[in-house]
Parts: structure tokens; sequence; C-alpha cells
């Protein structure tokens, strides 16, 4: 097989902007700038103009093309910008841009075929300081212990180039390129490889929202890109209707799934992505991907605060058209309360009776189902009995609700280790799927702060902006909030790798190993073929709740106490299988005392 032919056969689907090999040395350079009356291409250090049609677009074709050629835009005015497409960044998203050849990586396990759904526990992290070096290839080298753990799919928050080095990687400019700072796009897909290689999946986390504060040249490259009359929180909203805008966004969820083999995305605050199409650009993205990806699973999921269930819907026999889960802020929130007790902002939807909440999410998926949220004085989510226990994400932390906090505190600070893993044993061993944010499994107490590397006016643009969002939060003073532009702030938020090799960090982890042990051996089989509407609520009191799922494998049911007093063992179907604090004999288990959890199974057709 020839070069060509190799390029040829890796490009499943064709991608309109960028510099793209179309066959051995050859690159078609694409832009679209109907903002801009000429463009050059400037190609190692060499101007060449490019020819414009009618409608804006700038293409060059360009031969003798080695990969790793630097390349930038140089406009009518003589600015010279990165590509917006670009596939890879020689350092930062200002500086040149690289020809990137997608041939140029050798996987390793290229037979890879994925894992279903029902099997997955999502573990979030953050490239930038999951490790000391915060690169991919060091990241690497924490696989195995990942997938001893029990770990079965990594979930790592947005890659795509952001300004500077440090940041959480929403604020990306260029959605192509990976963050240079964190690795070449190699360094990536051997990441990505390496994990296969372990039996784990790797979704992205992807941000199809807004655009980046710094680095981002769309405004004078296409005006058109942009609703000036409309924002979202973070900036001017995306024109989606727009030919050439929504190819860009389109494509770009592909592109990270094609080239490096993804086993799937995490599709951030799609609530503020409006678009008036006749058909929703997400809907388009999910029939793409489901048409053009069909040779291993690849699983969708969504943030959206609407409480919606449009986007997830399930064939007759339980696959996923479109989106397959939501990440489910009703569950974190609602077990937040219950914990600590904090009801401000959004935490005052769940201010009262946070148990029959909690419950109701375990049941049913979602708190709020139509119900007036008291925070937003409107009628908030759809009814999601009939989603499959599957259907929801759930968490007691990830990098928002920790990081969003003024000193990034994690919940075993905030509540203490007991009460703690008496949430983590209903989180690991519901019928949902399960997400830990890292360090979550041997009690990391470092925080994870909201940090960035921004300079000059933006950078105190975006300090005064953290601290006035804490104004008047008790204990959080502004001189208390740390600068997210400092890189202090960065260095207090990386795991401690030595917390695990110690005595409280090692009965964590065997903690959490015995729960995902326990998951794969009796929940997992259990989900194949859960349907919705089989979750029941069987007792709530003060601090304590208790719930039971029946499936045509089996029923499952726990009940936790994290109130202040002992609570008798309700009536619940199945044999005792597991008890916190730990007991020989979990069957016989008659009371929960404050900071326990029960977890009993019994299987289809079992004798009682």
């Amino acid at each position: 097989m020839s070069e060509l032919d190799t390029i040829t056969e890796f490009r499943t689907f064709p991608k309109t902007w960028g510099a793209e090999y179309v066959a051995a040395g050859e690159v078609r350079f694409r832009l679209w700038a109907p903002g801009q009356k000429t463009v050059m291409l400037r190609l190692n250090g060499e101007d060449t103009e490019m020819t414009r049609t009618d409608d804006g677009w700038f293409e060059l074709l360009a031969t003798g093309i080695s990969p790793g050629a630097e390349y930038n835009y140089v406009l009518s005015d003589g600015m010279v910008v990165p590509d917006p497409a670009s596939r890879g960044q020689r350092d930062d998203v200002n500086g040149p841009s690289l020809v990137i050849d997608p041939t140029n990586y050798a996987w390793q396990h290229p037979e890879w075929k994925g894992r279903p759904w029902e099997e997955t526990v999502v573990y979030e992290l953050h490239i930038g300081t999951f490790t000391k070096e915060g690169t991919f290839r060091a990241a690497i080298e924490k696989l195995p212990y990942l997938a001893e753990l029990g770990i079965t799919m990594i979930e790592v928050m947005p890659v795509a180039h952001f300004g500077g080095k440090r940041g959480w990687g929403y604020d990306g400019v260029l959605l192509y390129a990976p963050h240079a700072a964190y690795g070449p796009p190699e360094d990536f897909k051997a990441f990505i490889d390496a994990a296969h290689g372990r039996g784990l999946m790797v979704v992205l986390d992807i941000v199809l929202n807004h655009f980046g504060p710094e680095g981002n040249y769309l405004p004078l490259l296409a005006p058109a890109f942009f609703h000036p009359e409309k924002t979202t929180p973070w900036g001017t909203a995306i024109a989606y209707e727009t030919d050439a805008v929504r190819r860009y966004i389109v494509e770009n969820p592909l592109y990270w799934l094609e080239e490096f083999h993804l086993d799937g995305l995490r599709f951030d605050a799609i609530d503020v992505i409006e678009d008036k199409s006749e058909k929703h650009v997400l809907i388009e993205i999910a029939e793409r991907i489901r048409a053009e990806i069909t040779d291993r699973p690849i699983h969708l999921t969504t943030e959206d605060s609407r409480n919606v269930t449009f986007l997830h819907p399930r064939d007759e026999n339980g696959n996923a058209p479109l989106f397959t889960g939501e990440w489910n802020d009703d569950f974190h929130n609602a077990v937040h309360v219950l914990a600590t007790g904090e009801t401000h902002a959004y935490y005052g939807d769940f201010a009262k009776d946070p148990e029959k909440l909690v419950a109701r999410v375990l049941a049913e998926g979602f708190a709020y189902q139509g119900e007036v949220s008291p925070q937003k004085g409107k009628p908030r989510g759809v009814s999601s009995l009939d989603q499959p226990p599957v259907a929801f994400v759930d968490f007691i932390q990830n990098h928002d609700q920790v990081g969003n906090r003024a000193q990034g505190e994690r919940l075993v600070s905030l509540s203490g280790p007991h009460k703690v893993k008496t949430l983590l044993t209903a989180l690991l061993l519901s019928p949902h799927i399960p997400l830990l944010f890292m360090g979550e499994e041997y009690g990391e107490t470092n925080p994870f702060l909201f940090f960035a590397d921004f300079h000059g006016d933006l950078a105190k643009a975006v300090r005064d902006g953290r601290r006035k969002e804490f104004e008047g939060h008790a204990g959080h003073e502004a001189d208390t909030v740390p600068d997210p532009n400092a890189k202090k702030t960065f260095d207090a938020s990386r795991l401690d790798w030595a917390k695990p090799a110690s005595t409280e960090g090692w009965d964590w982890l065997d903690f959490t190993r015995t729960l995902l042990k326990l998951r794969r051996e009796i929940v997992v089989p259990l989900l194949v073929s859960a349907p919705g509407r089989s979750g029941r609520v069987v007792k709530t009191d003060k601090g304590f709740v208790a719930v039971s799922w029946s499936f045509p494998k089996g029923k499952l049911s726990m009940a936790i106490n994290v109130g202040d007093r002992t609570q008798a063992r309700p009536d619940m179907p199945g044999k005792g299988v597991f008890a916190y604090p730990g007991k020989d004999h979990p069957e016989n288990v008659e009371e929960l005392p404050p900071n326990s959890a029960l977890v009993c199974f019994e299987a289809a057709g079992a004798i009682p």
C-alpha cells in the first residue's frame, strides 16, 4: 500500500477547514475568511497569495510539504494569525500552526473494539494536574494503576488549544489542535493507544458552545461566524446555521473520534447551544457520528442543566441512536446538600427534603421533572421515568463542583471520610453510570482550584471576576480567593501521588477497589437489559435513603444513612452483599448507624 493509499483510507470523511494532506507531500490549505479581501499563506517563512471564492473561502494547494511544516495566515492589513482549524501548534495559540500528517503515528492496538456502555466507570482527569509533569506521556505511566483499580473509561478534560500554558481547557480557541503544553498530537494518540492496551476506553470533553478570549481570530476572519446580538455566559453566540460555521462545528467531533481513535465525547454545557436550524446541530452531530463510525461503540454524553431527554432516546433494542447519557447534576446537588447542609446558589433547589430528592434521582433519574425550581422561579425538566438507569452519569465530585468553589475544597474536606465513603457506596453500586474525579479513589485532599494563564488586562479581568463571584460568601473575602493566574494556584491543584501509598490512602483505594469489583460482578450484568421505570423509593427519613430496582436479571436495593441517628433496616429485597462500615456478614445487618450503607441483591429466579 502506498503512502497516498494510506492517507486516502484514513480520511473516512471530508474535512472542510484547515491543512489536509490530499496526496503524498501535497497539502490543501483552506480557510473561511469572508471578512478579508486577501489572505496570504506563510509557509516555512514564504508568503503565497491564496485563491478567494465569492463566498469567502480561501484555498491553496502546496506540494513538497513535510509533516511539521510551520504556517500562518497573513491578513489584508499584514496581521499574522494561526489557522483556526490548526491540527497542532508549535507552542501557543498565537504562534505558528503545524502541518500534521495523520498517518505519522503507528497504532499499537488497531484491533481495539471498545467496550459496552453498561461496563462504564468514568475517571475524569485533567492532563496538566494529573501528574507532576502534566503531559500526555506522563499520564501513560498511571494507566496500569487505573486499570487495576477497576476503572473502564478515562474522561479527559478539554485539550483543544487555549490561551497560555495552564487552564481547565474550557476556553479553547483552536478546537482541532491538542494543547501544545501537554505534548504533540502524536503523544495524545500514544496515551489513547496505551489506554486501549490496558482495556481502558478514552473519551474527550469538547466545548462547542463558545470560544475563549485569547487567540480567537475568527471575528477578524469571519464576523458572520458569530451573532453579535446574542451572548452566552462566556461570550458571543455562534452562528450554527451558517454553512461554513456548521461544517467547522459538526466536523470537529468526527475529527477527534476518527483521528485519535477515541471511544466517545462529552459535550459541555449544550443548553447554551442555540440553533434555529431545521435540524439542531447537536442532532446532526450525533447522527453523523452514528452513521460514519460503525466499527466500535461510541459513547456520547451531554451536560445540560435543563433536565431534558429528547437527545437520549432508546430504540426497541435499547440502543442510543443519538446521545448515550446525560451528566446528572441533580444527583450531585441533592447528595451535596445531604452531606454538607449547604443551600446557597443552585443548592437552594435541594434545600427542602434532600433525602427525598436523592431517592427520586436514584429511582427515576432526575430530581426535577417539571417542578418549579425555587432558584429560577420556573419549571425545570421533564419526566425521566422511561429512561433506563444507564442514561444517567452520576458523581459526588467533578471538576466543576470542586473547582467552582472559591477554595476548591473536595467533599472529604467538607464532610469527612466516613460520610463520603457512605456516599461513594451509593455512587458505585447504583445502576446509574458512576464518575470519579481524579484522586477521589484514594481520598485526595489537595484542592482543585480554578486556574488560568492570562496576562495584562485579561488576567486582571479574570482575577477580578473570580473575586467578585464570591463577594458576600462567608469566609471568602476578596483577598482570600486564589489568583487564577498565579502558578501556585495551578501547582496546588496537582494530585499528591504520595497519598495512595500512605496507610490512609491505601485504605481508601482498597475500599474503592472492593466496590468496583462488586459492581463488575453484580451490578453490570443487570444493566444489559435494564429498562426505565425499574426503581422505587423504599423509605426516606432525616439523612436516610433506601431505594430498590427490579430488573429482568434480578433485584438490587440499597440504603444509606448520613443522618445523626441509627435507622432500622427497611424491607429491602435480596440478601445483603455489602455493608459499610465493613462487616463479614452483611446479610445479617439489621440496623444502619450514622454514616453507614447496605446493599442487597437477589438474582432472578432465586428462592427468597
